[in-house]
């Protein structure tokens, strides 16, 4: 690809996620491209995703940071039709779980740290403060992001699943998941298919996020309204059944108790899974 090619992708990209008056720097790589192409891909292809790259995608995963390397994430790859159904139904009837080739199911793990602890004699008392817990959710969450950049680089596509959270008991019954042991969310990976494709969603104007030295309320708020534009139009296009704009959309999720989809059913799952935390 010549140079001006190049830049013009870059542009694409960066106008992608930020607007057609995107400010391109110059600084990028391959990987920082993955990562600006990164889409949600809820229609995939039958070709099945083989061995090797979910051998190659872990290896990918296993190589996130993790705290004090405690490594307390685990990882369940699922491919079985029925079992998938299953998860589908769960996770609020999403289609996409059924039709990807494989769905992975990613895990706070606490319990191999209290094997170990076990193995060479001492206590894990630390493990019922909700310190570890956070520990064990940032691992999981750190590992499935490198999971998907690294399918995203093979030309697969990926979409989360919060929703598995819903269910936290049948999932754990399904799973055979011991005790300290929890399923954080799933992930969808397979070929896209290209008869549905999907957009790259945009984003907040980077100084929405970005703060210099110290943290500004007064710089977000004309971000935040070119943002409801932008994801107005983005709405429109997908087709997607979103009333109102990205702010209202976001405050309907915070709004109280009860907009948290799941939260008492996984509470009360943690507490039944070992889980006593402090």
């Amino acid at each position: 690809m010549s140079s001006n090619a190049a830049r013009a992708t870059l542009a694409a990209l960066y106008q992608a996620r930020y607007g057609a008056d995107a400010a391109v720097p110059e600084t990028t790589s391959p990987l920082i491209e993955t990562l600006l192409n990164h889409r949600s891909v809820r229609a995939y292809l039958p070709d099945p995703v083989s061995d090797d790259a979910l051998s190659a995608i872990i290896a990918a995963a296993q190589s996130a940071s993790s705290s004090s390397n405690l490594q307390a994430w685990s990882v369940v790859a699922v491919r079985d039709p029925a079992r998938k159904a299953r998860m589908a139904a769960w996770a609020g009837g999403q289609a996409h779980i059924e039709q990807a080739p494989l769905f992975l199911i990613w895990l706070a793990d606490l319990d191999r740290l209290e094997q170990v602890a076990t193995k060479v004699g001492d206590t894990h008392a630390a493990l019922d403060y909700l310190e570890m817990f956070e520990v064990a959710v940032i691992d999981a969450a750190l590992a499935a992001q490198n999971a998907v950049a690294a399918a995203e680089s093979l030309g697969l596509g990926t979409v989360y699943i919060g929703a598995l959270r819903n269910q936290p008991e049948a999932v754990a019954a399904e799973l055979k998941l011991p005790p300290k042991v929890v399923a954080m969310f799933g992930l969808c990976v397979g070929t896209p298919d290209p008869a549905q494709p999907t957009s790259i969603k945009p984003r907040p104007p980077q100084h929405v996020v970005l703060h210099h030295e110290e943290y500004s309320r007064s710089a977000q708020a004309p971000g935040l309204d070119a943002y409801d534009a932008a994801m107005r139009a983005f709405y429109e296009a997908q087709h997607m059944k979103v009333r109102g704009t990205w702010s209202n959309h976001s405050a309907k999720r915070v709004r109280d108790a009860a907009a948290l989809m799941g939260r008492d059913q996984l509470v009360d799952a943690l507490k039944r899974m070992g889980f006593e935390l402090k």
